[in-house]
């Protein structure tokens, strides 16, 4: 028998999901925060998710089911509390991603795509995060942890395990959970915007040194 939303909750949901369709001029855009919604609450794209986002953009099951299979960050399964990607790409391997990949196999127990026994952590091996300017790097619910190190690496695990408070090197003050960062993925602000830098020194050294030189663009950004 499927499973289905407290009235309540689906009101919510309906709700929220008409406010996200209004952003577009056409309603099938939505599709993907929409997605994100139904994580937020389900923490992983449900199968009464697929129903409640179909029928709201009057998509068949097999059309969302297709945008959610498609793309890595939309899970078809409960995701943990905290979703830990380590990223095992070239610059972050020869940097000792690979080793940081081996110690928390180890230490939690688990392999790529699986969740630890208490819900907290989804270990995730990743092809790139994106930020090989701090390799090896380490995402946690896609916040950044630069410089990484095996004994970073775990200590953080332990703290996300032991309910404690971790601050990305970039970003909030703080990592919010797998659930509140899906509902943000969805377009609803939480107000943590501001906080935090965006960008570190080694992001920003090219445009130090053009700026020192007076170095431009070429006319219309050709090379």
């Amino acid at each position: 028998m499927e499973q289905k939303y407290a009235p309540e909750v689906e009101a919510k949901l309906r709700s929220e999901c008409a406010e996200i369709i209004a952003r577009y001029p056409v309603s099938r855009s939505a599709l993907m925060p929409i997605l994100h919604l139904v994580q937020s609450i389900d923490g992983f794209v449900s199968p009464r998710g697929i129903v409640l986002a179909a029928d709201v953009l009057g998509l068949s099951r097999a059309e969302v089911s297709a945008v959610a299979t498609f793309y890595t960050q939309y899970r078809r399964h409960p995701n943990g509390e905290y979703n830990v990607g380590v990223c095992t790409n070239a610059l972050c391997a020869v940097m000792g991603g690979d080793v940081i990949w081996d110690t928390l196999t180890e230490y939690l127990g688990i392999g790529s795509d699986e969740t630890t026994e208490d819900g907290k952590i989804t270990l995730e091996r990743l092809e790139c995060n994106a930020g090989c300017d701090y390799a090896p790097v380490i995402m946690v619910n896609w916040e950044f942890f630069d410089n990484q190190t095996p004994v970073t690496a775990k200590r953080l695990v332990e703290d996300l395990q032991a309910g404690r408070d971790v601050r990305p090197t970039r970003g909030p003050d703080k990592v919010y959970t797998f659930k509140e960062i899906s509902r943000v993925l969805a377009g609803f602000e939480d107000g943590h915007v501001d906080e935090g830098p965006s960008a570190g020194p080694a992001s920003l050294a090219g445009l130090k040194i053009a700026r020192e030189k007076g170095w431009t663009a070429t006319e219309g950004g050709a090379l």
